[in-house]
């Protein structure tokens, strides 16, 4: 099975306009253009009844210690964790491809609450909405796709892996608001092929 984008290539940096956040000289970031890229499929078994679709920044800081801090950087050497941008289940074993723009275009504060999709989608809350709680102008569920916004401080270029999985389920056992390590959990076992493309994304300009 094989994915790949006209946006960009397996290990090329992710395009700003498919990003939550982008450089500023000034403010050190500004708001981007937040639409989700271009994705495109094939190769799956015959036997795939559904596709599951998820995001995920393997490059989140463990410790917010520095995390944005004038006069500071997030070593490279702190240890990482899973920040998951995208989660969408029960796509139809006939659709092949995702168009740019199609699922998000553009930033929602609080999150989009009924995110575009293909037809019998269903799309899970990414980690936007943990990082924004408590915040008073942007808390709330955030479904759907939201891009990179990495620490523009960070030392570490962060990648952004879309994983494709095709499986055998006709429907994809989560529920309401679910979240990367239950889609994960719930397709375990049930997985027949997968495929990954992989960019790249950074908001300090020290990092290439």
């Amino acid at each position: 099975m094989q994915l790949m984008s006209s946006n960009f290539g397996h290990g090329q940096r992710i395009p700003e306009e498919f990003t939550f956040c982008a450089q500023d000289p000034v403010q050190h970031v500004r708001p981007a253009a937040n639409r989700n890229p271009h994705l495109r499929w094939s190769g799956a078994p015959s036997a795939t009844r559904s596709l599951v679709l998820v995001c995920v920044d393997s490059d989140v800081p463990t410790r917010p210690d520095d995390v944005n801090k004038e006069g500071r950087t997030v070593p490279a050497s702190l240890p990482r964790a899973d920040f998951h941008h995208w989660l969408l289940v029960d796509i139809p074993p006939q659709v092949q491809e995702i168009h740019a723009g199609q699922c998000s275009d553009g930033i929602t504060a609080r999150g989009k609450r009924t995110p575009a999709g293909p037809a019998g989608s269903r799309q899970g809350l990414n980690d936007y909405t943990s990082w924004f709680s408590g915040d008073a102008g942007m808390g709330g569920d955030y479904f759907g796709y939201d891009g990179p916004c990495p620490p523009w401080n960070d030392e570490l270029l962060h990648h952004y892996h879309f994983v494709l999985y095709a499986t055998d389920l006709e429907r994809c056992p989560v529920e309401g608001a679910f979240t990367g390590p239950q889609v994960m959990k719930a397709i375990e076992g049930h997985v027949l092929a997968e495929a990954r493309l992989t960019g790249t994304y950074t908001l300090n300009p020290a990092v290439r």
